[in-house]
């Protein structure tokens, strides 16, 4: 039987963009208007088959706030796959993209940052004052990379799956697909079911309002 490749997706963006609402809405199918903001970093998983491949994807939601730097940053280490979020009714959370994107990059060790797998997501699709355009958005991502861009609702599920899937399609490659080939962060590719690749356990779980 061949392993279950284990694909670890990194959420990173501004505090109140919807983070953790983005990560339970894909995982849960459940959406909590009462979340309350992540302390440190916390995961959850999901096994999926993708192009007849099965893989675990692990879903690390971290705290925005630049005073828990020092409590998410050690578990960048190892990604495969990088998620980038802001909110489209807060402009600041967009501009902000570029100073999460490259502490991103220092702190996970990307070898090629021009080629490591990041997804930009404009989250609260379902709020009608946004100040973002998807064309001011879609141009940030061809400039800094090519990124692919999704607009989505945790709230109302928008896009949500399609922008996890077409991570896993665009960052695990035959990387996900249990070839052993090297990730594209500092770690090797990790598989399910040996007791010696356990992932890291967050020492923060906590939440608060």
């Amino acid at each position: 039987m061949s392993k279950t490749a284990l694909l670890k997706v990194i959420l990173l963006g501004d505090g109140g963009v919807g983070k953790s609402s983005l990560m339970n809405r894909y995982v849960t199918n459940k959406f909590d208007s009462h979340l309350f903001h992540t302390i440190g970093v916390e995961f959850l998983n999901k096994e999926l088959e993708v192009d007849g491949h099965v893989v675990t994807l692990q879903i690390w939601d971290t705290a925005g706030q630049e005073r828990f730097r020092s409590l998410r940053t050690p578990f960048y280490r190892g990604s495969d796959c990088c998620l980038l979020a802001f909110s489209l009714d807060d402009g600041q959370s967009f501009r902000n993209l570029a100073n999460w994107k490259k502490e991103f990059v220092y702190y996970a060790d990307v070898k090629e940052p021009d080629s490591f797998p990041f997804v930009v997501l404009g989250n609260k699709l379902d709020v009608p004052e946004r100040q973002v355009s998807a064309e001011e958005a879609r141009r940030w991502c061809a400039e800094n990379g090519g990124h692919p861009y999704f607009e989505t609702s945790a709230k109302d599920a928008t896009n949500v799956a399609g922008a996890f899937e077409e991570e896993v399609r665009w960052g695990g490659g035959e990387e996900g697909s249990g070839s052993g080939r090297p990730s594209r962060a500092a770690h090797s590719h990790k598989h399910c079911g040996h007791p010696e690749e356990k992932p890291p356990q967050p020492t923060v779980l906590l939440k608060h309002t």
